[in-house]
């Protein structure tokens, strides 16, 4: 296996251990780097712990043993709006308000920026607005989450975390519920932010072609253990 490099790393994890309250380990003594600057894929079977490490890169999930690093420094003890200053999640299927509009859900992910003395500004609106622009939502920002389909819904959802305006983007299966056609749409919106603003994505795909399409980084898990990482030709060509 592909050694991570934790010195150019935007997260790493040490020893990390996740488990279910029954004490059932998830996530098994995992040493884990997520290249600066890159697209990192998680892939493996149902069940092998991906959507819990995502979680777990978010400080969603606390660890039973070992944490995570961000720029060396645990991410538990950093304070809740200095970590979504610097890293959003879009969880798989989320939900939101009904009737909200597209433009009212991107404006969520300005609120990590708010404060008492610092309200909505010039600056929260530009960033709503290009968030809009760059996922291709402005002719549409005033109509019903509701109304839109399964791939403007992702669109806008991805909309809202570029409003968060982090250097980290962690995904848990973006592409779900969407056919392929808009799921490479999807994916290469992903890449153009990548490659345009040097974003740091992490994501869940069980598409391994996709994956190995779009990804820097491969990191292949099973049983909660990361079993290959690597690039996508290294990974396949170790049998994963």
């Amino acid at each position: 296996m592909n050694e991570p490099n934790f010195s150019k790393s935007a997260l790493t994890t040490r020893k990390l251990t996740v488990a279910y309250k029954n004490g059932q380990p998830i996530i098994l003594n995992l040493d884990l780097a997520i290249p600066l600057g890159k697209i990192t894929v998680l892939v493996g079977p149902n069940g092998c712990g991906k959507s819990t490490l995502l979680k777990s890169l978010a400080r969603l999930l606390k660890p039973v043993v070992g944490t995570v690093y961000l720029d060396s420094v645990s991410i538990f003890k950093l304070p809740t709006k200095e970590v979504a200053k610097r890293l959003a999640i879009l969880p798989q299927g989320p939900t939101s308000p009904e009737g909200l509009t597209v433009e009212e859900l991107v404006a969520q992910g300005r609120y990590p920026h708010q404060g008492w003395l610092q309200q909505w500004s010039q600056e929260d609106e530009k960033v709503v607005q290009q968030a809009l622009a760059t996922t291709g939502l402005l002719e549409l920002a005033e109509r019903s989450l509701d109304s839109l389909s399964g791939g403007q819904r992702q669109r806008a959802w991805i909309a809202m975390a570029l409003a968060q305006d982090t250097e980290i983007l962690l995904l848990d299966e973006p592409t779900t519920f969407l056919d392929l056609a808009h799921q490479v749409e999807l994916l290469d919106l992903l890449y153009e932010l990548n490659q345009a603003r040097g974003r740091t994505i992490v994501m869940v795909l069980h598409d391994l072609n996709l994956a190995c399409r779009y990804a820097d980084r491969l990191i292949a898990l099973r049983d909660g253990k990361a079993i290959a990482q690597g690039s996508p030709q290294e990974v396949m060509t170790k049998g994963m």
